[in-house]
């Protein structure tokens, strides 16, 4: 069996037009003529000798199970060769070029500026760029190779996704400052189940705080929903209902000044798990290793209320 012929260039436009959905759209990316990456796609299918993309006119393209096997090889490919570019360039100097990082949403502001000053004052030739987004979105980016890896909850991980563990985190009830147990330093979750309930409304997320309430035997009085965090913790210190939240600002007060009271729960409840997600069939890059090393140690950090090395 001969070695396939196909080139560097083929692959690169390959995996543009496979990330980006269409020619078009691939051929602006890599400022080539459309033509130049359809000719290179069709080259590579030819020497392959398997359709990878599937061409549909009024909706661009789409990957056949040959052709995301093939793209999910070739992030890692690509991205090595780029590493591999990188250390040519910067031959004895550390890890050096750009580095993207996803982020859950509710996670980001409490854990991306910690992770990007450790990580650039650990490795200052690196440039990292943060991709925020919702569960689901974090692992198409992670599989598109939009990003390598991800910080984000450890729940709903398919089998293709490796988590590394980063921090548990518990969950804890808001009240508003007058609220009758307000002056308490940790109350049972049923204390407040006559009181009516602000819900953090997120994918997964909302199903994660039903099961506390499943776990006490309580049914939540739901008076309002909300994809914001900061917003649940504004209509909790207005007054509204109170909450349950895991990631704790240090600063009991909202962005209109308003305070608001934590507090413990005795409940023996589940925490949710902080990890560092990316594809575990793929060998992580340099950097990516790097980033992996330092989101343990700010997390552990985090948890203990410490300062992270070089953070």
């Amino acid at each position: 069996m001969r070695n396939p012929a196909f080139t560097f260039v083929q692959l690169r436009y390959f995996a543009a037009a496979a990330e980006l959905g269409s020619m078009t759209a691939a051929a602006r990316d890599l400022n080539v003529s459309q033509s130049a990456v359809s000719t290179a796609v069709a080259q590579l299918e030819k020497e392959l000798g398997v359709q990878l993309l599937l061409r549909h006119h009024a909706r661009g393209l789409a990957l056949t199970p040959a052709g995301r096997a093939f793209h999910a090889e070739l992030r890692t490919f690509l991205a090595h060769t780029q590493e591999l570019a990188d250390s040519a360039t910067n031959a004895g100097q550390e890890l050096a070029g750009g580095f993207v990082v996803g982020c859950f949403d509710t996670l980001a502001p409490f854990w991306l500026p910690r992770l990007v000053t450790a990580y650039q004052r650990r490795y200052p030739s690196v440039s990292v760029d943060a991709l925020e987004a919702e569960h689901a979105a974090l692992k198409q980016h992670l599989r598109s190779g939009a990003c390598e890896v991800a910080l984000m909850y450890a729940y709903d991980l398919d089998s293709d996704l490796e988590a590394t563990p980063v921090a548990s985190v518990p969950p804890y009830a808001l009240v508003p400052a007058h609220h009758p147990l307000a002056q308490q330093r940790e109350i049972h979750l049923r204390e407040l189940a006559d009181d009516p309930f602000v819900m953090l409304e997120l994918p997964h997320t909302s199903a994660y705080f039903r099961s506390l309430f499943e776990a006490v035997g309580v049914e939540p009085r739901i008076r309002h929903r909300t994809a914001g965090y900061e917003t649940v913790r504004s209509m909790v210190a207005a007054g509204h209902g109170y909450s349950v939240l895991n990631q704790k600002p240090t600063d009991d007060t909202t962005y209109a000044g308003t305070p608001l009271v934590t507090l413990a729960l005795k409940d023996d409840l589940p925490p949710l798990d902080v990890v560092a997600v990316r594809i575990g069939n793929a060998r992580p890059t340099r950097k990516a290793t790097a980033f992996l090393e330092i989101a343990e140690l700010v997390g552990a950090a985090l948890t203990s209320g410490e300062q992270a090395d070089g953070a």
